[in-house]
């Protein structure tokens, strides 16, 4: 068997050298070929969103998963009688600082993330430091009661299952208009699910924050 696996190698190697690779033949851009199949400048969104939608249908999935993972293991567990905060005034003014700037580069890379460098996960990740900067200047109480008021728990779902059902009609083959290259309604669905999973690890983060100070007392 030992010698099997020396001559799949080899002929492997061999392949290589012999057999020319498609993108280095002259007038073919794999670049090119996909700002032409999703119709945005950002082809990083394109494969996430399109060439590899499978793969990111199950990366939501997960993350899912995980939030309801750690809702599991610390169900039985006892809160903790006490919070960890920021106490001094120029930390508090410094972290809200910051959470009002990655606030709004969330939006930003949630909405023009199909243009530009971004998307919906570093838009999701971004939100979700907004939220643990204010997390840790704020009352835990005051935090939950917000998350309650505006039904974050449900929103995550719903935008999941948006996020499940528009890909699938993507994969079944039916695509909105790519509209104008480089327009902000451009690129067909891709804005949307950006937006969607911006949303999505946004809220997630913000309902796994929460689990973090309730039974661990810090972040």
């Amino acid at each position: 068997m030992k010698w099997v696996y020396i001559a799949a190698g080899i002929a492997l190697y061999i392949k290589f050298l012999i057999m020319p690779n498609p993108a280095s033949e002259p007038g073919i851009s794999i670049v090119e070929a996909l700002v032409k199949d999703g119709g945005i400048p950002n082809v990083v969104s394109t494969i996430i969103l399109r060439n590899r939608l499978y793969d990111t249908i199950f990366e939501v999935i997960v993350f899912t998963i995980a939030i309801m993972g750690a809702y599991y293991l610390l169900a039985n567990e006892k809160p903790s009688s006490k919070v960890y905060l920021f106490n001094d005034q120029p930390s508090i003014v410094l972290a809200r600082l910051g959470a009002t700037i990655a606030a709004m580069v969330s939006i930003e890379l949630a909405i023009r993330g199909h243009l530009s460098p971004g998307g919906g996960f570093a838009a999701g990740v971004a939100g979700g430091t907004a939220i643990g900067l204010i997390a840790i200047t704020s009352s835990p109480e005051w935090m939950q009661r917000i998350y309650k008021q505006w039904h974050a728990a449900t929103l995550e779902k719903v935008s999941v299952l948006i996020f499940i059902v528009l890909s699938a009609i993507t994969l079944a083959g039916i695509e909105l208009p790519h509209g104008e290259l480089g327009a902000l309604f451009s690129g067909g669905v891709v804005p949307i699910l950006n937006i969607l999973v911006a949303v999505k690890v946004a809220l997630g983060s913000w309902a796994v924050i929460l689990l973090f100070i309730r039974y661990r007392g810090l972040l």
